[in-house]
């Protein structure tokens, strides 16, 4: 659904090759199938492997699709359905069932903490890119997100027999609260190119898809190596 409102708000700039997108988006279905081992050198295929096909697309149709349609189709897939996949990669890890959460409490938690922030505080703005935010909302959004992880790190260590030390989630709590606020102003960045306030209407007054899991997408591969390393 959100590489669909991606491929759809690009329609004015470029004609992406919208099959190997929703190609790209299936393969994720059986990611939890192949050994962990085997993962990183799965990846290194089907990256070179796009981009191949995605030539062979330009030579076949004659130029009709040119480089800037592959260039934006290539980056929808890494952007999406690549940085996603690692939802179910952690999911499949040992104890991976309690880890997941640490990507949704790190998005959710930035994004309530630092509306919240921003609303009562916030006087400085951040960036034209989201005229809305302010500094004090960022600030506030990761103080938030890292004492939500903290919270959730205590419950799981208490009840669920986890060891994980505080310090260093303290740590992956900042640094993946920063990463959602980035992700966030990416999205906010293709919008801006492509003369956009959503993604889509799907959800009234939140947006699309897209706009609800921004955070989430680009976070997501840097939890996974980041817990990993714990």
């Amino acid at each position: 659904m959100s590489l669909h409102e991606y491929f759809n708000s690009l329609k004015e700039k470029a004609k992406p090759v919208i099959w190997m997108g929703y190609v790209a988006c299936a393969i994720i279905a059986f990611i939890h199938v192949i050994p962990r081992e085997n993962l990183i050198h799965i990846i290194a295929v089907l990256v070179p492997s796009a981009i191949l096909i995605l030539f062979l697309q330009v030579i076949l149709t004659n130029m009709k699709t040119n480089l800037k349609d592959i260039a934006l189709t290539f980056f929808g897939i890494c952007y999406i359905p690549l940085f996603l996949m690692f939802i179910p990669i952690l999911r499949g890890v040992e104890n991976g069932v309690l880890l997941i959460w640490y990507i949704i409490l790190a998005a959710w938690g930035t994004d309530i903490f630092a509306y919240t922030a921003g609303r009562t505080i916030g006087k400085h703005k951040f960036s034209k890119i989201s005229p809305n935010k302010t500094i004090e909302g960022c600030v506030g959004g990761i103080i938030g997100a890292t004492v939500l992880i903290l919270a959730y790190t205590w419950v799981i260590n208490t009840f669920f027999g986890m060891q994980i030390n505080y310090f260093a989630i303290s740590g992956i709590g900042i640094i993946l609260s920063v990463i959602g606020q980035i992700g966030d102003f990416a999205a906010s960045s293709i919008k801006r190119y492509v003369g956009i306030k959503d993604f889509s209407n799907l959800i009234p007054g939140h947006g699309g898809m897209l706009d609800r899991i921004d955070s989430i997408i680009f976070i997501s591969p840097f939890a996974y190596f980041l817990l990993m390393l714990i």
